[in-house]
């Protein structure tokens, strides 16, 4: 009977120093972030991520064209990724007071795909047609603001087809026709 306590004794010991000999390996993993042995690039050596320049389309001071503001944005690696990118900042507005926005502040976006055959499926939540300022040419330059910067930024899109809430809808705020997928049209930039 002693030698059975005496052989538990020492399993038991032998458990608890086995469990804080691998409590403390992980804990070291946890902190060096790499396994013992294992080399691991100083964070000032990582790459930065790549940035490049985008031409987001705004409303030109005359209120007649759309005009480009120059932003450097961070590269993403996907199409669809850098496609939302690219209107997350277009959402944003312009940075200085020289143009104007075209889609309302407000706006959120709700998915974005892009098909094989270069269209993307833009979806903004209803703020897009509920906050906008209304008129046939505002409507035309909310368009062609989304359609020229994400179709002259980005070779794999062609053209985009906007949607609200999921749903194709038949006019962005009761004037253009937005069934159907739009091209970039330069005659709208100056």
């Amino acid at each position: 009977m002693k030698i059975k306590r005496y052989t538990l004794a020492v399993l038991m010991v032998f458990c608890i120093l086995a469990g804080g000999l691998l409590a403390y390996s992980y804990k070291l993993f946890l902190s060096t972030g790499t396994r013992e042995g294992a080399e691991s690039m100083p964070r000032k050596f990582l790459p930065k991520p790549a940035k490049v320049r985008t031409h987001l389309y705004f409303l030109g001071p005359n209120h007649r064209f759309l005009k480009a503001e120059e932003r450097t944005l961070v590269q993403q690696d996907g199409v669809v990724q850098r496609a939302g990118g690219i209107v997350y900042a277009l959402i944003e507005g312009p940075e200085g007071d020289e143009y104007l926005p075209t889609v309302p502040h407000e706006t959120r976006l709700l998915a974005l795909y892009v098909t094989e055959d270069g269209i993307a499926y833009v979806d903004f939540d209803r703020a897009i047609s509920e906050k906008h300022p209304g008129g046939s040419l505002s409507e035309l330059f909310t368009i062609f603001s989304i359609v020229n910067t994400l179709a002259l930024n980005i070779p794999e899109i062609e053209a985009v087809k906007i949607l609200i809430e999921g749903r194709e809808a038949e006019t962005l705020a009761g004037h253009i026709d937005i069934r159907f997928p739009f091209w970039p049209n330069i005659l709208m930039i100056k």
